[in-house]
């Protein structure tokens, strides 16, 4: 079977001072969104903004601090990948063998 073309395996997802702690963002990952989360004890995650239940895109809510998505609940997890600060860039990258 033919796979879809994600594109890029690493983008800058944002600048450091773009979110609050336990807030999150959607950004452009090739040609499918991300999410990526700085958490409240400042720690940054991202992951696959496509629900795994009907390809819906989730947010990030931190009033319930949960990925939540209007759909339902996704039945498999999202992809998570890795995150580095280099300046005030906010690197986002496939995770390898993924």
């Amino acid at each position: 079977p033919t796979t879809a073309d994600l594109g890029s395996d690493t983008v800058v997802a944002g600048h450091v001072g773009d979110l609050k702690p336990n807030s999150g963002k959607i950004f452009r990952f090739g040609n499918r969104p991300g999410l990526l989360i700085l958490m409240a004890d400042g720690q940054y995650r991202a992951m696959s903004a496509v629900c795994t239940h009907l390809n819906c895109t989730v947010q990030y809510r931190g009033d319930l601090h949960e990925v939540w998505c209007a759909c339902g609940p996704p039945p498999r997890p999202l992809e998570l990948y890795d995150v580095h600060v280099s300046g005030s860039d906010i690197i986002v990258s496939r995770k390898r063998g993924a």
